[in-house]
């Protein structure tokens, strides 16, 4: 019997290290195989070309698809959008997939999501159901679950969310949240290692630092980035940055980064891409989380790491109790609360809601025995006026 085939679509770094686990075990099985497309900002010199890191993690890149419009707006978003759609269509049209697998929001996730839906290729979504009112992921999220045809969540009330959507229950799986798996499979450097590695050291009290566009806000980004560094340089704590996503302003953003940095390089190192193994020991070393991303929602509860989070971009995600919430205004005030002996105590007590590392088992057990269809019926719930 034939291998089924698994196409995995992805346009980030983060999104990557998250379906790292799963392609090992796509790889391992004997009823799957593993088809590759890497798009976006892995093919980016910007961004880091971290499609090499794919390759270099022994993984065979299918195809490769070069979408991104080098500009910083919303227009050219939406023409990156465009243009991998169109590319990725000529992928599906070579790969003939059986299943197209696919994680998260992203603008190219969701071009993947459309061409599969309409070239009849069935869909498989991980991270539905989840709620992050401050980005266009949010939509974006929520159309990808209806045109998918099974789903993986990170949490039960995600489930219930994709189910009261109108999803077949009996394809919607509480898998738990990918990113786990890697803590606990993955071997960490040590800190003298990933110090010499990055060339320069946490010292006495580090934190780790990104920080992603808010994309369904119309605001002033330089007086924002200024609030925040201001924040910072009064916290004096050492910090490693990592670049932001091609979302409209992330250039603008990783360019104040890189100047911010270069005033003091001894105190502040930024890295365009960390890589997954290389992020993840660097949460384990730093005493706090700072920004707007899901991993400090997600994965940094694992390490019982203290995080502060800015602004509405993960507004609605569920929290594992390590999370202070913030305005930009009150970013001084959280930064010295997640630094207390209180709060650091209090996260050493805490357990990930997101799962016990076992996501990747369950998703590829999942894809190697369930039945796979491009027809839906819309499932009501009782509803009463």
């Amino acid at each position: 019997m034939s291998k089924r085939k698994i196409c995995i679509v992805t346009g980030t770094r983060a999104e990557y290290g998250l379906f790292y686990p799963i392609m090992k075990k796509i790889e391992a099985s004997d009823n799957l195989e593993l088809q590759l497309i890497v798009s976006t900002m892995h093919l980016s010199e910007a961004f880091g070309s971290t499609y090499k890191q794919i390759e270099k993690d022994g993984f065979q890149i299918d195809e490769k698809i070069e979408n991104l419009v080098a500009s910083d707006t919303k227009s050219a978003i939406a023409k990156s959008t465009g243009l991998a759609t169109i590319l990725i269509s000529d992928a599906f049209n070579r790969l003939q997939p059986d299943v197209v697998l696919l994680l998260g929001d992203r603008f190219e996730t969701h071009a993947a999501a459309t061409t599969a839906m309409l070239m009849n290729i069935p869909i498989a979504h991980i991270h539905g159901g989840e709620i992050t009112e401050g980005a266009v992921d949010e939509q974006i999220r929520h159309a990808i679950t209806k045109m998918s045809y099974l789903h993986f969540t990170s949490t039960e009330t995600y489930r219930k969310r994709i189910i009261q959507m109108g999803e077949d229950p009996s394809r919607v799986f509480v898998s738990g949240a990918p990113g786990v798996d890697n803590m606990m499979h993955l071997s960490f450097l040590t800190k003298e290692e990933l110090e010499n590695n990055l060339n320069w050291q946490f010292r006495e009290q580090s934190a780790l630092f990104t920080y992603h566009p808010v994309t369904l806000k119309n605001s002033n980004l330089e007086e924002e980035l200024h609030t925040i560094f201001t924040a910072l340089k009064k916290s004096d704590l050492n910090i490693l940055f990592t670049y932001a996503n091609a979302d409209d302003n992330g250039r603008v953003i990783n360019k104040k980064i890189e100047d911010f940095c270069q005033k003091n390089p001894q105190k502040y190192k930024v890295v365009k891409s960390l890589g997954q193994q290389r992020y993840l020991s660097a949460m384990q070393y730093v005493d706090l989380l700072i920004g707007n991303t899901s991993s400090g929602i997600i994965e940094a509860a694992s390490f019982q790491k203290p995080v502060v989070n800015i602004g509405e971009r993960q507004k609605g995600r569920l929290q594992s109790g390590n999370v202070i919430d913030c305005t930009l205004e009150e970013l001084e005030t959280a930064i010295t609360k997640a630094c207390s002996s209180d709060f650091q105590n209090h996260c050493k007590s805490i357990k990930n809601i997101y799962g016990n590392g076992h996501a990747s088992d369950k998703i590829v057990n999942v894809l190697s025995h369930q039945e796979l269809s491009v027809i839906k019926k819309f499932i009501d719930m009782d509803c009463k006026p």
